[in-house]
């Protein structure tokens, strides 16, 4: 029994570290550009994830049935056969953005933030503040300029009580006639671009937008198939700020395995080590085994790199020091669920604009059907 097991984890390892390396192009005729852009260019703040829920149920019609939890959690469901393990497809709509906190007497805006942004990124760029009636004002994160400030703060990281957003108002009153108001939630004003060079894309949300494409396009292409297994789609909200949706799925949803759509940190721009890139644009889905909030089990992660390795799906075997996403909610919400994560590498997430490559959509899509077609392959590995 022990050789046996050791030559299996011999194979897998082989197999991993093979698929790992393997510079093989990527088939991407999955690639939906519309798609894409009706993910990244919706609003969606974490707790006003209104019109992002809109545009993912008419793209999930058809492929399940669907319903809203009280938490604002939307769960597609494509049963499997009875008795068949569930399979949850967890991806948060939520992206972050501001509340405004305030406005002053001369009609600027002030916020807080929804979300972790490095303040850095932010002075200038351009916003959108969403009325509760539905108008979309546009505006410009304002700060005191720098020829005003003393030496010492010039190069200091501005805290979020100096930023402010400028609508263009000069009073209190003209502001409240826009029908802004405390509480309205402020969003990047980005539009999907591509790039130049083919298959980058340039857009705001990608986190986690990145992770609600797979999960949409992996519905998509299963709504016919026969699959061991009953799928749930569940687009989760308020990520953002501590994983609220996913902590609060109810028991009866609690799955048996939890696939995290996500679209992480890439480390492959100027001035990141060379010595141990683990999310490279254009080399594949990212297999999260391991940050400070989940440990995929070793057995599931396992299968999962055999799984990629068997259909040449390129993929990048990663393990973080720092970060987190739905799969926390595995311990203890979901009784322990064997949770992984997919991700798909994004340049500049937390900022107004990232970059993503088009062919690690794919990839991530692609995992993702193998892995719900040959779930039941689980079992040589557990």
């Amino acid at each position: 029994m022990t050789r046996l097991l050791l030559s299996t984890a011999c194979a897998v390892l082989a197999a991993v570290c093979t698929a790992t390396a393997s510079d093989q192009p990527i088939q991407h005729n999955m690639f939906k550009k519309d798609l894409l852009e009706k993910c990244s260019n919706a609003a969606g703040v974490s707790g006003f994830e209104d019109e992002i829920r809109a545009v993912i149920t008419a793209e999930l019609e058809g492929c399940g049935t669907i319903s809203h939890s009280r938490s604002g959690n939307l769960i597609c469901e494509k049963k499997g056969p009875a008795g068949a393990p569930s399979i949850a497809l967890i991806a948060h709509m939520d992206e972050i953005g501001f509340m405004v906190q305030g406005v002053t007497e001369d009609g600027f805006l002030l916020l807080v933030p929804l979300g972790g942004w490095w303040n850095h990124t932010l002075p200038s760029q351009r916003v959108t503040v969403l009325t509760r009636c539905g108008k979309r004002i546009p505006g410009q994160i304002g700060t005191k300029p720098p020829h005003l400030l003393p030496e010492s703060q010039r190069k200091q990281v501005m805290p979020d009580d100096a930023l402010f957003v400028d609508v263009g108002a000069s009073s209190k009153a003209e502001v409240e006639a826009l029908g802004i108001r405390l509480g309205c939630c402020v969003v990047p004003d980005v539009k999907l671009q591509a790039l130049a060079t083919e298959n980058r894309w340039m857009g705001k949300a990608f986190d986690n937008r990145a992770g609600v494409y797979t999960m949409i396009r992996t519905m998509q292409a299963i709504k016919d198939m026969d699959l061991p297994c009953t799928v749930r789609a569940i687009a989760t909200v308020q990520e953002e700020v501590g994983t609220r949706g996913a902590r609060a799925l109810q028991e009866e949803l609690v799955p048996d395995y939890a696939l995290i759509l996500e679209g992480p940190p890439a480390d492959d721009t100027f001035g990141q080590s060379s010595t141990c890139r683990q999310g490279v644009l254009g080399k594949g889905v990212q297999v999260r085994l391991y940050d400070p909030t989940n440990i995929t089990p070793p057995a599931f992660a396992d299968f999962v790199l055999a799984t990629a390795a068997k259909h040449n799906i390129p993929h990048q075997a990663t393990v973080r020091r720092t970060g987190g996403t739905d799969a926390a909610a595995s311990y203890p919400h979901w009784h322990g669920t064997p949770a992984i994560v997919f991700g798909v590498p994004t340049r500049y997430i937390h900022s107004h604009n990232g970059i993503l490559d088009a062919r690690d959509l794919s990839a991530a899509v692609q995992l993702t059907i193998k892995v719900l077609q040959e779930i039941a392959e689980y079992g040589k590995y557990a």
